[in-house]
């Protein structure tokens, strides 16, 4: 074969296109049914694995949708969802979805893998590069958004029952122009 035959061929990374993971938006969550899509999801810390699929919070839905690693498809009436439909879907169900979905985001292309938070108001916790799957994560976040006020009490309250589950808090405060500044909040005892 002459370089003029070989120039024009597809390398293999073009030939081989990526194939987009089809997950559907039903009853107000969005599910993952093909088994090797949700191996492939559930392992780099994606949704959680419910009856042989894979529910996915719309934060992720949103990072992946982004991402162009899937599509997302509404049942009924049946018809593909673009990133701002699953938005305005998500925002009826959470008015803080946009800001949510802007913090994870923003952990997600630091390197982290970031998983839904557990109780008292907790959005995120997330693992450090490396660790998800080996140990519980150590961080739990807790997003301010600005012009939001929160109380010493709620964050007092917070504090404590992040500190008793022996992680540290993150404070995500998010700014009017969508950029994500983090703090760490610990105990402040004056004697």
């Amino acid at each position: 074969m002459t370089f003029e035959q070989t120039k024009n061929k597809p390398t293999p990374s073009e030939s081989n296109e990526q194939r987009k993971i089809e997950a559907v938006l039903s009853k107000n969550e969005i599910t993952v049914s093909a088994s090797n899509d949700i191996d492939a999801l559930s392992s780099r810390g994606y949704g959680i694995v419910d009856n042989g699929k894979l529910k996915l919070a719309f934060f992720e839905a949103l990072f992946l949708l982004e991402k162009k690693l899937i599509d997302v498809k509404q049942k009924k009436p049946k018809k593909m969802l673009s990133f701002h439909e699953v938005l305005q879907h998500s925002k009826k169900l959470d008015t803080n979805a946009w800001a949510k979905y802007l913090i994870y985001r923003d952990l997600r292309s630091r390197g982290y893998v970031v998983r839904e938070g557990f109780g008292l108001g907790m959005d995120f916790r997330f693992y450090e590069r490396g660790e998800y799957g080996k140990d519980t994560a150590k961080y739990v976040v807790f997003g301010i958004q600005e012009g939001k006020p929160v109380s010493m009490e709620e964050l007092m309250r917070v504090l404590k029952y992040v500190q008793g589950s022996k992680k540290t808090l993150i404070l995500a405060v998010l700014n009017r122009r969508g950029e994500v500044v983090y703090y760490t909040l610990s105990q402040l005892t004056i004697r």
